[in-house]
């Protein structure tokens, strides 16, 4: 009968000997939502900015409303997966919750743009605990053998975020006003708090030395000023100006800095040694590269298919639906292949290759690809990242022991986080000097004082409509321009990706064999003496 209270050595082997209760379902849901509130954020802020916008003032700030966010969540990642190593995992989760929903609170009683950005920047700290704890979580939960057939569940809620962000955004802002697009939090991370806390119970931890402070600043102003050259660099800062040279700099000697205090640290934020694990690194190295390609292709498509194929950007969420459906559908299906047989090895190489030709079947679009064709690509993309998502965390958590189950988990979101930096900031300024060019090569050097207006704006059809013919049509072929050079560069760099997948060790995954036939006694379910 299950206690609540785990054995230490099956907690260490990640295995357990009673049934799988029905309140694992329950911690489970309650995780996912926790998931939801992270991923769903930004893509409703998003929508409703422009009214903000306009209530507010402060246009010129405007972009540290994400920016703030996005710099909280992607400092505070890695701490909270020390954090939860150190004093205990349920802790961790349910404070990072408790501060998103403060965050978000204040951000919708915010009366001016100064204090939405504050208040976006306390909603961000708590952010960057949610996914570190839901997936450190599972990790202790779940042995990685059974954690597979969970993968689909977990695509399905980013599927979910991505395209039904921008309706309920558009939607809670229309008819609700602005400030509940940050209010809405608050009733589901109630319910995620109230069910964690009465269901999920996981070993008591004490941390056996000091938090590691020097090592947290110093990563911490790393991070901040990557984040900061990637979003700033190319729009708001030219490349080469000196605020984005001091930033490179001070960036680099801070994580210089980290590495070395990091060897000396008692209790360090992000033990080096699970580095020297080669299936960790290469999935650190493919998790960055699967963030790089992914949100560069979700920033573009949906531009182009506005742009270019005369789609709504009412239901900008709804043109990426093939590539969501592919992902989520592949991901369950690699999920339940990886509990049933044990291997995986075969997967992070199939998607990188599916990434790899996606991206380039996507740079062939132009002006005369049809939305079905599109679409065939996209679930091309979709089908290699579902092979990738889940699979780069299953083998992260499975390479390190179950005390540094946290901070394999921030660190792997930490590099998703930073490849999705990378990836919008460098795709972004090639689909920028790609749109200039075109502009200017049809319409000749005039046109090139207000091309770089165009590159950065997303013309629904109503404004593509005002613009004279000659104009308009420019317009479209540079978009597609834009969109070959995007893809085309992000199909050389998945190559990468392909490549690593190809050195993964393939290491049996810990935990149970898949479940008896009837004619067999019952094998023990695992989890099941973590939850009350």
């Amino acid at each position: 009968m299950a206690t609540g209270i785990p054995d230490e050595a099956a907690v260490e082997a990640g295995v357990s000997d009673g049934p799988q209760p029905r309140s694992v379902r329950v911690v489970l849901l309650a995780l996912m939502i926790a998931m939801l509130l992270a991923m769903l954020d930004n893509m409703i802020v998003n929508t409703a900015m422009p009214t903000i916008v306009g209530e507010l003032g402060g246009l010129e700030h405007l972009s540290w409303v994400v920016t703030a966010y996005t710099l909280a969540t992607a400092a505070s990642t890695p701490i909270w997966g020390k954090l939860g190593d150190m004093y205990g995992r349920k802790g961790a989760f349910l404070t990072s919750i408790a501060i998103f929903l403060l965050g978000s609170a204040l951000s919708g009683m915010a009366q001016d743009m100064s204090q939405l950005i504050g208040f976006r920047a306390i909603q961000g700290l708590g952010a960057g605990g949610l996914m570190v704890g839901v997936m450190a979580i599972i990790g202790d939960l779940i042995p990685p053998r059974d954690r597979g057939k969970y993968q689909g569940m977990m695509a399905g809620v980013m599927a979910l975020a991505m395209i039904g962000g921008p309706l309920v955004g558009g939607a809670i802002t229309d008819h609700l006003g602005w400030r509940w697009t940050f209010y809405i939090n608050l009733p589901l991370g109630a319910v995620a708090l109230a069910m964690v806390t009465a269901v999920l119970h996981l070993p008591k931890k004490r941390a056996r030395g000091r938090i590691d402070y020097l090592g947290t600043i110093l990563l911490t102003v790393g991070i901040t000023s990557i984040v900061l050259v990637t979003t700033w660099g190319g729009s708001q800062y030219a490349w080469g100006s000196a605020i984005i040279m001091e930033l490179i700099a001070l960036g680099v000697a801070s994580i210089v800095g980290f590495l070395f205090v990091e060897t000396k640290a008692a209790e360090p934020i992000v033990p080096l040694h699970i580095f020297r694990n080669r299936n960790f690194s290469l999935m650190s190295g493919i998790g960055f590269l699967t963030g790089f390609v992914m949100f560069g292709a979700m920033l573009f498509l949906p531009l182009y298919q506005q742009s270019v194929q005369g789609a709504s950007a009412t239901n900008s969420g709804l043109l990426l639906l093939p590539m969501l459906l592919s992902m989520m559908v592949v991901s369950l299906i690699a999920g339940r292949v990886t509990t049933n047989s044990g291997k995986y090895k075969i997967f992070p190489i199939l998607g990188g290759a599916l990434v790899v030709v996606g991206l380039f079947l996507l740079s062939t679009m132009d002006t005369t690809t049809t939305r079905l064709m599109s679409g065939v690509y996209m679930a091309v993309l979709g089908a290699g990242m579902g092979f990738l998502m889940q699979i780069t965390m299953l083998v992260a958590q499975n390479s390190v022991e179950m005390k540094d189950m946290g901070v394999a988990s921030s660190s792997t979101t930490l590099f998703r986080t930073l490849g999705s930096s990378f990836g919008v900031s460098i795709m972004g300024a090639i689909f920028t000097n790609r749109v200039g060019d075109e502009m200017t090569r049809r319409l000749g050097a005039a046109a090139s004082s207000g091309a770089g207006k165009l590159a950065n704006a997303q013309l629904d059809q109503a404004s593509l409509a005002k613009l004279p013919a000659p104009v308009r049509e420019a317009y479209q072929y540079a978009v597609s321009s834009g969109t070959h050079g995007t893809f085309l560069v992000g199909s050389i760099i998945a190559v990468a990706m392909f490549v690593a997948a190809l050195f993964v060790k393939e290491v049996p995954l810990r935990g149970s064999a898949p479940a008896p036939t009837p004619d067999e006694p019952a094998a023990a379910e695992p989890v099941s003496e973590r939850v009350a």
